[in-house]
């Protein structure tokens, strides 16, 4: 089964669906909501601080599947041989500029020199939450092969990274990285735009990551939507989905998912083992920081999921038992 490519209209990409992306007209109520909520975004306890031991890496993983965890999308994925980079976001603050916005509950764990060697670099899309100018800046001189949405190789060229080492990817499309491996994109409901006044002209997406024994799933951001279903029959099942939990909302329930829409994600994939992403390490919405981890553990106790769910940056291998870190416990108030 081939998943068709995007479509637009004009300049602007499209959703698979009819889809409320939380426009300018949402701002003024979500503004407020902001003002007046009680829940605590943002831990009263500092986390951390989490460091990565770099030596891990000089031995391969036995189970052939390890990830660390670097914070939110971000994600040093092993597979099979393969060492793959998802959405690295570096800085401080998820922002175009770093002294406001959206601010790291705790430091990258993994300095940037300290990475090991890489075969790929996947960009999702192009949020100041998955796309860092100051991390691409930082990977480019490193001559690594960047896979990416259409229209995002624009702001890579542009930070540094060799136009021939840039892979623009429609969905569907699928890449090759090195020997057996293989990097297939897949729709998300989502948006793209780095400022109001390009929105929507870049794609959004997910990936679809098969090595030789083990094929996993980057669901990057996206809402509900019954593509889902045949992602799971055009490229499923998956070892291991990797899927969005937090910074979900009222205002915006099209666009990103929540514990209860990604459990059906995941189930909906064929997923074997489900990780959380996108939750505890910025302030990008309304509920508790920790809100979305206790909500999903209470799901998959319900639906007898298979969780991984380890600590920001301690490499863990996957091996499809149920794995609990449960670090976030000790900073809750």
């Amino acid at each position: 089964m081939q998943l068709k490519g995007a479509k637009k209209q004009g300049k602007k990409f499209i959703n698979p669906i009819p889809t409320d992306d939380a426009g300018l007209d949402k701002m003024p109520a979500v503004f407020w909501e902001y003002l007046t909520t009680r829940s605590e975004g943002t831990p009263k306890k500092t986390l951390g601080p989490f460091v990565t031991d770099a030596a891990t890496y000089n031995t391969p993983p036995e189970s052939g599947l390890r990830i660390t965890w670097v914070g939110h999308s971000s994600l040093l994925i092993e597979i099979d041989g393969k060492r793959i980079l998802t959405d690295p976001v570096w800085s401080k603050r998820a922002s175009f500029v770093q002294w406001a916005g959206p601010k790291r509950f705790f430091d990258a764990p993994l300095p940037l020199d300290k990475l090991p060697q890489l075969d790929a670099v996947i960009i999702s899309h192009d949020h100041y939450d998955h796309f860092d100018k100051a991390t691409i800046r930082a990977l480019a001189p490193k001559n690594i092969p960047f896979y990416t949405s259409l229209g995002v190789g624009k702001y890579l060229k542009k930070w540094g990274v060799a136009a021939e080492l840039i892979t623009e990817m429609d969905w569907g499309d699928v890449a090759q990285v090195g020997d057996n491996c293989t990097i297939t994109t897949a729709p998300t409901r989502h948006f793209s735009g780095r400022g109001i006044t390009n929105r929507n002209q870049t794609l959004w997406s997910a990936f679809a990551i098969k090595g030789h024994t083990h094929n996993i799933f980057f669901g990057a951001d996206s809402g509900w939507f019954n593509g889902f279903e045949d992602i799971g029959n055009a490229y499923g099942p998956f070892d291991l989905t990797i899927l969005e939990i937090g910074a979900y909302g009222k205002s915006w329930p099209d666009i990103h998912m929540g514990p209860l829409s990604a459990v059906n994600a995941h189930l909906a994939l064929k997923g074997k083992q489900m990780m959380p992403i996108h939750w505890g390490t910025f302030n990008l919405a309304l509920h508790a920081w920790h809100e979305p981890i206790d909500i999903l553990l209470e799901l998959a106790a319900k639906e007898n999921l298979n969780l991984f769910v380890p600590e920001p940056g301690k490499p863990t291998e996957a091996t499809g038992s149920n794995y609990n870190s449960g670090w976030w416990e000790k900073y809750k108030s």
